[in-house]
């Protein structure tokens, strides 16, 4: 507030310039970002849906994109076991596939499945480990037997 009493902005003096800088450029930069179409020059269109949802706890959804995007993903509850103590508890499991079409133009296709075992993505666009070194393929199939040696002793 001014001293007249009138309300007022300003950046104080007592900011550094390099800090008046950064509060522009983050100022311009968020004037800009509203200014791009995230979608280029026309959003898709959905030209199909939809939505099940079931008393058991199941549901269904999907739905598909005038630019060929499409989406479908299914889940059930059911009983999982987790932990040392394999506690059970009710849970969902979910799977479902996704496609699109890069901005490179490369045509994406995405599966899953969540459950128990964690989120298991699988597509040929996802890295992939590289192969095991032999070397460390024959020692791992030695380590049940080293193992079991050193319960003996």
């Amino acid at each position: 507030m001014g001293s007249d009493g009138s309300y007022w902005c300003h950046l104080d003096s007592r900011i550094p310039s390099t800090m008046k800088v950064f509060i522009f450029g983050v100022l311009i930069s968020i004037v800009a970002a509203g200014s791009i179409p995230a979608y280029g020059d026309k959003r898709p269109d959905i030209v199909s849906q939809s939505d099940v949802r079931n008393v058991d706890g199941s549901s269904q959804w999907s739905f598909a994109g005038s630019d060929g995007t499409t989406r479908e993903e299914s889940q059930i509850q059911k009983q999982l076991t987790s932990g040392y103590d394999k506690e059970t508890a009710s849970g969902n499991t979910n799977k479902g596939s996704t496609y699109y079409i890069s901005p490179e133009g490369q045509k994406i296709t995405l599966t899953w499945i969540s459950d128990e075992n964690g989120f298991q993505p699988k597509g040929d666009h996802l890295p992939t480990p590289p192969p095991v070194p032999e070397e460390i393929a024959r020692m791992l199939s030695t380590l049940p037997k080293l193992a079991e040696s050193y319960k003996s002793v």
